[in-house]
């Protein structure tokens, strides 16, 4: 294998104000808190949506691991439903001192570009702002922040920097170039 150099940019919002939402798209797009931690639809989702982009750190992860995960204070999955199919999914990660990081955000390939992703960010953010609601004991958000890389979808830095984020690092590394491992194995031609 051989290695690519990948830019990886972090971006952040300091107050609920800062976020310019999306307008909801057309149809019938739902989203929705998936409240019993589940490692197998968890799973689903992570393979399904970082598949055609190298999503690979996860892949390994055992049933336990998954469930550690998810059973931390203050992670949150929220899915995007298109007519009652998942589209695509937000996983908010509470950190220290009130940060709120957008750990995996995306949409299932066959989902893209119908104005859902826009949508979806726009609602998983403020859901990070308002993620001590729903948390009794967590402080209030003061710091939402993401990062993104050249490796995940074309639009991603777009859709981040339109629903208000802001650049604060960047940073570019040399990593193995692996072949997009697809939702299950073989799924994309070589």
């Amino acid at each position: 294998m051989t290695n690519i150099p990948v830019t990886t940019w972090s971006l952040e919002q300091t107050a609920p104000a800062d976020l310019l939402p999306a307008a909801a798209p057309e149809g019938d797009v739902r989203i929705v808190r998936s409240e019993v931690p589940s490692p197998e639809f968890s799973r689903f989702l992570y393979a399904s949506v970082g598949g055609d982009i190298r999503w690979i750190d996860r892949l390994g992860w055992t049933y336990a691991r998954w469930q550690e995960q998810l059973d931390r204070p203050g992670t949150e999955t929220w899915v995007a439903y298109d007519r009652g199919t998942p589209a695509g999914y937000i996983e908010l990660d509470a950190q220290d001192d009130g940060v709120v990081e957008i750990a995996y955000f995306g949409l299932i390939p066959a989902f893209r570009g119908r104005r859902i992703g826009g949508h979806l960010l726009s609602y998983g953010t403020a859901r990070a702002w308002d993620l001590a609601e729903r948390w009794p004991g967590r402080p209030q958000t003061k710091r939402v922040w993401v990062h993104t890389c050249s490796l995940d979808g074309e639009h991603a830095m777009d859709n981040y920097r339109r629903r208000g984020f802001a650049l604060f690092d960047t940073k570019v590394e040399e990593q193995r170039e692996v072949p997009a491992p697809g939702p299950w194995a073989g799924a994309y031609p070589v």
